[in-house]
């Protein structure tokens, strides 16, 4: 397939495209083409002078633009018949009843020729094969001989003009080689258009897959960043919680202190009352026994307030607990000062 010469459109000079294609070569430029359609261009308006420069039909003529080419690249039936007459080749149209009187197989036939609507292509046979030359195409296309009837029927159907080409072709290097070798196509070439579109959607799919993973890892950041700030906001309020307790285990510590103090002041005034009594019921004899209750009460008194500054330091200072704890304090206390005082009544 690489040895076949197929020349890609390029703007509307398909007519240079069809005529390179047919000879399987750089053979025609749109110069030479244009060249061309001037002489045609000159040689009718001489036919026309023959009726009379001064008559209206020349100048008509001569006002309407060339019939031959065109600004856009397009080139008449015309430039191309003079065109390959040049190589001593010659157009026949293929539904003509002189053609079709000759019932030739198109098989046998070597190139056509097709026109629709200002586009031409050719249809080539190489070697054994035929192949679709078209130059919209991305690359020559494989016809079967069985396909080839078939495929110039639908194209006569979509209103093409199909010209059979006659005359000897030059020789080419695609000839040479495919007549030793068939060729076998595993993928039909597709429209220049569509290959370009879907190029166009192919990029435009990567690009969006490009900025969806973009997006995505933008995602990924902010959901990182939105759980680092909420981690580092819940440090902030347990260290505002644990300030808190700390304050409120201060308030209630100092609370239960001044209670603790009361409660003391209390117990000391009992005891002092219980001690009075005691002396007097005595005979006002004083023994061992009361100066180790003053000492023992001393103890007892710095024992309790001990517990209560480490309670302040470990932050676990519940008031119900140093209230009972108080309690329970001075009713041993009372208890055993009770005790103490009975072998001395």
């Amino acid at each position: 397939m690489d040895s076949i010469f197929h020349e890609k459109q390029e703007g509307s000079l398909c007519a240079q495209h069809c005529l390179n294609n047919l000879l399987q070569g750089e053979y025609f430029t749109p110069v030479d083409l244009s060249s061309i359609a001037h002489q045609l261009d000159e040689e009718e308006r001489m036919r026309m002078a023959e009726g009379g420069m001064a008559s209206e039909e020349y100048r008509t003529f001569l006002q309407q633009p060339s019939g031959n080419m065109d600004d856009s690249g397009f080139f008449s039936i015309q430039v191309i018949s003079n065109a390959l007459r040049v190589w001593g080749l010659e157009l026949i149209l293929f539904n003509s009843r002189e053609y079709q009187s000759l019932m030739i197989n198109p098989i046998n036939e070597k190139a056509f020729i097709c026109n629709y609507k200002e586009h031409w292509f050719t249809i080539r046979k190489l070697g054994q094969q035929w192949f679709n030359l078209n130059s919209l195409l991305t690359g020559p296309e494989l016809i079967s001989d069985t396909y080839l009837a078939l495929f110039l029927a639908q194209l006569q159907q979509e209103g093409y003009s199909i010209f059979v080409i006659r005359g000897n072709l030059p020789e080419c290097e695609a000839e040479q080689i495919l007549a030793f070798m068939r060729v076998q196509q595993q993928q039909r070439p597709r429209l220049i258009g569509e290959e370009e579109a879907q190029t166009s959607a192919g990029s435009a799919t990567l690009a969006q897959t490009e900025v969806g993973l973009g997006l995505e890892d933008e995602v990924v950041d902010e959901d990182e960043e939105l759980k680092r700030a909420l981690a580092l906001s819940r440090q902030e309020i347990d260290v505002e919680d644990e300030e808190a307790d700390l304050r409120r285990a201060i308030q209630l510590s100092m609370q239960g202190a001044v209670v603790s103090n009361r409660s003391s002041e209390t117990e000391m005034g009992n005891v002092k009352s219980g001690s009075q009594a005691a002396g007097s019921t005595a005979g006002g004899q004083k023994g061992p026994n009361e100066t180790l209750t003053a000492e023992e009460l001393r103890k007892r008194r710095q024992a309790y307030f001990d517990r209560q500054q480490q309670q302040v330091q470990s932050n676990i200072p519940p008031q119900l607990d140093t209230k009972s704890t108080a309690a329970s304090g001075s009713e041993n206390t009372s208890s055993e000062v009770d005790q103490q005082h009975k072998p001395s009544q």
